[in-house]
């Protein structure tokens, strides 16, 4: 077996589980199934799968596996499934079952794009261009990429916040943490409230060295430290998207829904500035992207 083929079974046995875990995820929440084995040895097993596939790829490139979109998307997906695991540290098991059938999807869905949309061509392992050969690659994007996976969590979180504050939602009272059915959702909403903050609060620092980080690079490579590259630019957009959440939440005192809006909108923006941006082929950073 060739080593590419050997990190393709690694990524889909990954994806196997990840979509096993999500369909587990969702039937418990909406079906209220009980299972015996803890449904979240099935992102144990992923994430395993996800770090053997980046050491094994490491290993055979001699680089950092964050030279291209296929690498970061799935380093992105290790990420998520790697800050459910953190992020469970800090609150009870029963909300295992709101972390879960957030993150558990969230991977999935990045998984499935790198595995089944990206050619063939994008996948294979190559030696590194110039401007990428430096040791900020693995400083820089590692950063910016698990900032991404938190951001893009604790956003989720806010919107499934402003999802449960729906007015039908309101009405039909339905369980999202506990299996009472009539169950008041306010406790839910509150939990959500928290559990985006605490999300985003991590997530934050990581953006804001990852950017500083980018910045000394750039001076090193290309002689300046802010481009107004188009990356940069949406880089720079989306940390004051989040830079005003953490104003208002701080400093107004806001909590719910209108801070949850605001991470909303910021969900958005970073896929702009992580996908959105390169998938032009346009500006500094488009290198392994498509054109």
């Amino acid at each position: 077996m060739s080593l590419f083929s050997f990190q393709n079974l690694l990524v889909n046995f990954s994806f196997s589980f990840l979509f096993l875990t999500t369909l587990l995820y969702w039937a418990k929440l909406s079906l209220h199934w009980n299972f015996s084995i803890p449904i979240y040895n099935g992102l144990k097993v992923a994430n395993i799968s996800l770090l053997l596939f980046l050491i094994v790829r490491w290993w055979e490139s001699k680089h950092f596996p964050l030279s291209n979109l296929y690498e970061s998307l799935l380093f992105l997906s290790w990420s998520l499934t790697t800050g459910h695991f953190l992020i469970q540290t800090k609150f009870t098991k029963e909300s295992e079952l709101v972390l879960g059938s957030i993150t558990a999807p969230s991977a999935l869905f990045i998984n499935a794009f790198a595995s089944f949309t990206l050619p063939d061509g994008l996948k294979l392992a190559t030696p590194l261009v110039p401007a990428l050969q430096s040791n900020w690659l693995m400083m820089h994007v590692s950063l910016m990429i698990l900032s991404y996976s938190m951001l893009i969590l604790g956003s989720l979180f806010s919107v499934a916040l402003l999802v449960l504050t729906l007015p039908f939602v309101k009405n039909e009272k339905q369980v999202f943490v506990t299996n009472s059915p009539n169950t008041d959702l306010q406790p839910t909403i509150r939990f959500l409230d928290n559990l985006s903050y605490r999300t985003l609060g991590f997530g934050f620092p990581l953006l804001t060295i990852g950017i500083l980080s980018g910045a000394v690079w750039a001076n090193q490579a290309w002689g300046s430290y802010w481009s107004w590259d188009p990356k940069e630019t949406w880089a720079l957009i989306t940390w004051l998207i989040f830079a005003t959440y953490f104003h208002f939440r701080l400093n107004k005192k806001w909590s719910g829904e209108k801070p949850a809006l605001i991470a909303s909108c910021g969900f958005v923006f970073l896929w702009i500035c992580y996908l959105g941006v390169n998938l032009l082929g346009k500006g500094l950073h488009s290198y392994g992207w498509f054109s």
